[in-house]
């Protein structure tokens, strides 16, 4: 090869350096720089309407770390959230994809689900813990109920008469009523719906008699009228309904079930882009346009690093376990 012909096979390197860097930039390339892609799929693991969606719809318009970025909503319910966790468990670790998890996928399902396809704690990469939401107990206006004690009084007169809806077997509403259920000795026939929303529309129509879910799903028809708050799994009454007791004042010392909800990624996403997503989502709650909301809807925002939330799920799934075997509760 003479000095011409070698100019021209560097010429041609060169020229194709360029192509070779655009086919790794996608992948490769993204992972190394810690960036992710122009759209952020955040999967919601249930149905629109209940609490883990309204959240995830409050925060994706602030999720976008560079200009032109997008975050889409991708509701995906089945087994309890389990096959939209699943989705992200299994999806590139690149912070491209993102779950909306929640006390039920990250902690109750582990138990609830002998041969769960994912690990709460080695699939994913904690990235925030967003907020914690009081679980509401209500009954229709209508009922006649009036209080907790009102309530445990008519289900202990007429065991199984009485009945309560949740957003399916396994749910955070299920498991919290059989929390309350074991506490106050009582029976209650469970209705389990395929969502929150169809079963505080069944709640609103009186087909069920009560239920104990997620304060965002709850506060619009508590405010209403329509339904009756009788009280808040909190340790402490909530801003939102302040005349509402906490279970524990009405006779149930030490009674706390509040839901939690925070974001995951897959394991091995890069430790910069789980950086960047906690930064932007803290910054996030923190503003005065979240934090209204929020409030608005009974959810507490929770600002803590990834590591904190991972000591958040790793203690909650040996708590629940407990409820889950008391209770004998058995998913769909």
């Amino acid at each position: 090869m003479n000095h011409h012909d070698d100019k021209l096979v560097w010429r041609r390197r060169d020229a194709l350096l360029p192509i070779a860097l655009a086919a790794l930039a996608p992948a490769t390339l993204a992972r190394a720089q810690g960036s992710v892609g122009k759209t952020v799929r955040l999967v919601v693991p249930f149905t629109p309407g209940g609490t883990t969606d309204i959240l995830a719809r409050a925060l994706a318009p602030k999720l976008a770390l560079a200009p032109g970025q997008t975050v889409v909503i991708d509701n995906r319910p089945g087994a309890g959230g389990s096959l939209g966790a699943d989705i992200v468990a299994r999806a590139e670790p690149d912070g491209n994809t993102l779950l909306m998890g929640h006390i039920g996928t990250l902690a109750v399902n582990v138990s609830l689900y002998p041969k769960l396809s994912y690990d709460p704690v080695k699939s994913f990469a904690p990235v925030a813990w967003v907020a914690r939401v009081p679980n509401v107990l209500v009954v229709n206006a209508a009922s006649g109920i009036t209080s907790l004690k009102d309530l445990v009084a008519r289900a202990k007169a007429s065991p199984g008469k009485l009945t309560y809806s949740s957003g399916g077997n396994g749910s955070a509403a299920h498991i919290t009523f059989e929390y309350l259920k074991l506490r106050a000795g009582i029976f209650m026939s469970h209705i389990p719906y395929r969502g929150t929303a169809p079963s505080v529309t069944d709640l609103l129509g009186g087909q069920v008699d009560a239920t104990f879910t997620g304060a965002p799903a709850l506060i619009p028809h508590i405010k209403s009228g329509r339904l009756r708050a009788l009280a808040v799994s909190s340790p402490a009454r909530m801003a939102a309904l302040p005349d509402v007791p906490t279970v524990a004042e009405s006779g149930y010392p030490g009674f706390e079930a509040d839901q939690w909800y925070g974001i995951v990624a897959p394991a091995g996403t890069p430790a910069d882009v789980i950086a960047k997503l906690n930064a932007a989502i803290n910054k996030a709650l923190a503003s005065p346009e979240i934090a209204q909301q929020l409030a608005a809807e009974g959810a507490i925002p929770i600002m803590v690093t990834p590591k904190a939330f991972a000591e958040l799920i790793a203690a909650e799934i040996p708590r629940w376990r407990e409820v889950v075997r008391a209770g004998n509760v058995k998913p769909d």
